[in-house]
């Protein structure tokens, strides 16, 4: 019996999935927060309990020791050698990675040389591979990339429309993010549609960080996230798409220097800086609710920009067989979902069930069958294609 444990080390935490892989079943799951801090959090589920514990956790290695003492402590596992396999989530493969990979010294060292295009990222990736190679050595380690599902875009979706040479010499280029959801959502999609030669596929992937991918007979063909994840849609945070010139206009005119400028489009924008009251979707929902204009006019930003990509990918799909919602907005919000496809239904022929909207669960269909375009809720599970990829490339 293989288990593989799928690791998705962040700037500040680490998520993790214990799979037992011969059915795929999660053994545990949780995430430390708060890396660095003397208020640390650490989340395990297993047995149908959750543990929450707050304490000092300075680093990413310690954060690993942690969790792989507490899999001993509590009898999740008998001995860490029941672990074959560490599937690692990396930001950015670059142009490097159309798949994932094996971890040895020539992709460490390429994972590093990324850093500057996912500097809160890449680094703490090659952190987590390094404390979970020093406590189980004998475990084979995957590193799987957000970047290599959207290898497949062209040239033309691709290269940015400024002088040749920073692509060729400095590698700016789209490179798109939330591949491994992607993948997944558009997978379950092309299985529920009956596994057609051809399908035409628009993954609306929104959450905290947001994106959409126009996926063709399986392949991402173009996505909404660009050279880094501040492109594209309004997010949490993050402003998405915006006039250049604006930068320049901060800097200029208001004093502002140009880290205090990317900072504010990625830490205190989006959601965020037009309502005022906070970055998470549910928050500014109900502040709308209650008569908050901001709020309200940031929802309607948001609805906007999403539906720009829907109505973008369409065409470039020539036409659609298939929307899918997913990730936390996506999954949990049918206001949200109701709201975008009110916002498309006309132009697209789309009709929504409403019962099965507001009141159903998990995977499932949302349209009628007089609807156009089939739209679908599929839950993404990253850590699951991490964990089957590193079972596959690893043999286990």
């Amino acid at each position: 019996m293989s288990k593989v444990i799928a690791v998705n080390a962040g700037s500040s935490s680490l998520k993790f999935q214990l799979f037992e892989m011969d059915n795929e079943t999660v053994i545990t799951s949780g995430v430390i927060e708060r890396i660095g801090m003397e208020d640390s959090i650490f989340t395990i589920k297993y047995n149908g309990e959750k543990d929450v514990r707050t304490l000092a956790i300075p680093t990413h290695k310690e954060a690993v020791h942690l969790l792989l003492d507490t899999l001993i402590e509590k009898q999740i596992v008998s001995s860490l050698d029941e672990i074959k396999g560490v599937g690692h989530r990396v930001v950015q493969g670059g142009s490097y990675f159309q798949e994932s990979a094996i971890i040895d010294e020539d992709v460490i060292n390429k994972i590093d040389e990324l850093k500057s295009l996912a500097p809160l990222h890449n680094p703490a990736h090659l952190t987590g591979y390094y404390a979970f190679k020093e406590a189980i050595p004998s475990a084979g380690a995957v590193a799987v990339f957000d970047t290599a599902f959207h290898q497949t875009l062209q040239p033309k979706c691709y290269i940015y429309p400024i002088p040749y040479k920073f692509y060729t010499e400095n590698k700016v280029r789209k490179y798109g993010a939330h591949g491994t959801s992607h993948f997944y959502v558009s997978q379950r999609v092309i299985d529920k549609l009956g596994q057609p030669e051809h399908s035409k596929i628009i993954v609306a992937h929104l959450g905290a960080g947001g994106s959409l991918t126009a996926v063709k007979d399986g392949k991402s063909i173009n996505t909404s996230m660009g050279f880094t994840p501040l492109a594209g849609i309004m997010m949490g945070t993050r402003s998405g798409d915006l006039d250049p010139s604006i930068i320049d206009y901060l800097i200029e005119q208001v004093g502002m220097d140009m880290k205090d400028v990317i900072h504010m489009l990625n830490k205190e924008s989006g959601l965020l800086g037009v309502s005022g009251v906070s970055s998470d979707f549910r928050d500014v929902l109900n502040a709308a609710n209650e008569g908050n204009e901001r709020a309200k006019l940031a929802i309607d930003i948001f609805f906007r920009r999403v539906i720009a990509y829907i109505g973008r990918y369409f065409i470039a799909l020539g036409g659609c067989d298939a929307i899918a919602f997913t990730a936390g907005i996506g999954e949990n919000s049918a206001y949200a979902r109701k709201e975008i496809l009110s916002l498309v239904s006309e132009a697209l022929g789309i009709v929504v069930d409403d019962d099965a909207n507001e009141n159903g669960e998990g995977e499932r269909l949302i349209s009628t069958p007089e609807s156009k375009i089939k739209v679908y809720v599929i839950p993404t599970n990253e850590e699951l294609v991490i964990a089957r990829d590193t079972k596959r490339l690893l043999n286990l």
